[in-house]
């Protein structure tokens, strides 16, 4: 193409793009009308894991004035107890020493006050460091992290509640390790400990920063729904204009829906389809992702008001009632005027216990749980587990 031409094209896309902006034509990209919309007052589309430098957290304490319930039921949810101090963990606290050996190293876990220290020994020689931070709230267990010559370090043994005492950490390399400094744990980068502490903890990161100093153990109310200052300082306002517009003025992640609710929000810490391909390498150990499971679904290509929040209430603890589910089930697998039970693929073989059938607990090697496989599906006996 001549240069001249390719020049007035681009001019042409240019000013197109710049008409389609002013008057706010359905083109013009979702998420950059979020952020132009910010200026007239309204949060911006917030990303958990993409923190950006100079955000400043107002913490539960300021959330609990208005939204004291919900804050308070919040705390106590696994995503609420992601993280804890470990002068706050009551795993360490109820298990003042737990032993494990592996092979020729003898680890250790001993609790001194309200410290925990992380111990790990061979035949010749010892290391002890203080554990900084538990991860996991037990359900299923228990991940230390401590920091030894300026790196952060994830303890190659883990708590697991089913056994109530230590074994291998979920992903920890099986193999004997060469040397005592190996065999203390995974050395994090900078980028996992960025990773691990963003989706454990609020207020740690901004800015690929670490900063400790202002975190928040847990996933709490500003890590989904970012910096609660401009929504507060409305909701306080006595200008009764600013006060309606309070609401706008805190990101609300159940207004993105479906693919991006699930895909990009929840699964900037869950794991899901953007990680496709590695997540399909791991075997039975990716039924531990749930967006990416539920992600290769039918139910999920067939209907995308399918998503997390479909089933689950970030708010609340997990449900573990089977007939809670079925009616999320039965809300689209029931026969409605005009259509048949065949046409909305209706279960021939019962009405209730739906996951027990469609969503099998599978436990990967180590695990020492069952974790549901969100991946809904009819389960043949014998079928080898689908990745």
């Amino acid at each position: 193409m001549h240069p001249d031409r390719r020049r007035r094209l681009l001019l042409r896309a240019l000013l197109v793009c710049i008409f389609c902006a002013a008057c706010g034509c359905i083109v013009f990209p979702a998420i950059l009308r979020e952020r132009i919309a910010f200026s007239s007052g309204t949060a911006q589309r917030w990303n958990p894991v993409r923190i950006p430098a100079g955000v400043e957290f107002a913490g539960d304490g300021a959330c609990i004035e208005c939204h004291r319930s919900r804050v308070e039921v919040q705390r106590a949810t696994p995503m609420g107890q992601a993280m804890e101090s470990v002068a706050d963990s009551a795993i360490l606290t109820s298990n003042p020493q737990m032993k494990l050996r592996l092979g020729r190293f003898t680890y250790e876990i001993t609790r001194r006050g309200s410290q925990s220290i992380f111990t790990v020994a061979d035949d010749k020689e010892v290391i002890r460091v203080p554990i900084d931070y538990a991860f996991g709230q037990g359900k299923a267990g228990q991940t230390y992290v401590f920091q030894r010559n300026g790196a952060y370090y994830e303890s190659r043994v883990s708590y697991y509640n089913e056994i109530r005492g230590l074994d291998l950490t979920i992903g920890a390399p099986p193999a004997e390790p060469k040397t005592l400094e190996e065999a203390l744990g995974r050395r994090l980068s900078k980028d996992d400990a960025l990773k691990c502490f963003n989706c454990h903890s609020t207020g740690a990161v901004s800015s690929a920063g670490l900063h400790t100093e202002s975190l928040i153990p847990g996933v709490r109310c500003e890590a989904c729904h970012g910096p609660g200052g401009d929504h507060i300082a409305a909701n306080k306002s006595e200008n009764t204009e600013q006060q309606a517009q309070a609401a706008r003025l805190i990101f609300n992640p159940a207004r993105l829906g479906g693919d991006a609710l699930t895909q990009d929000f929840c699964a900037s810490c869950h794991r899901g389809s953007e990680e496709f391909s590695l997540l399909r390498t791991m075997g039975v150990n990716n039924v531990r992702f749930q967006p990416y499971r539920i992600f290769t679904s039918k139910c999920y290509s067939d209907d995308k008001r399918i998503s997390c929040t479909a089933c689950h209430n970030p708010h609340e603890p997990l449900k573990e009632d089977a007939a809670y589910y079925d009616a999320k089930c039965m809300a689209c697998h029931t026969a409605a005027e005009g259509v048949t039970k065949a046409e909305l693929r209706a279960c021939s073989v019962g009405e209730k216990d739906c996951a027990s059938c469609h969503m099998p607990k599978v436990e990967p090697p180590g695990a020492h749980f069952k974790f549901t496989d969100h991946m809904i599906r009819i389960v043949r006996p014998g079928e080898p587990y689908p990745n």
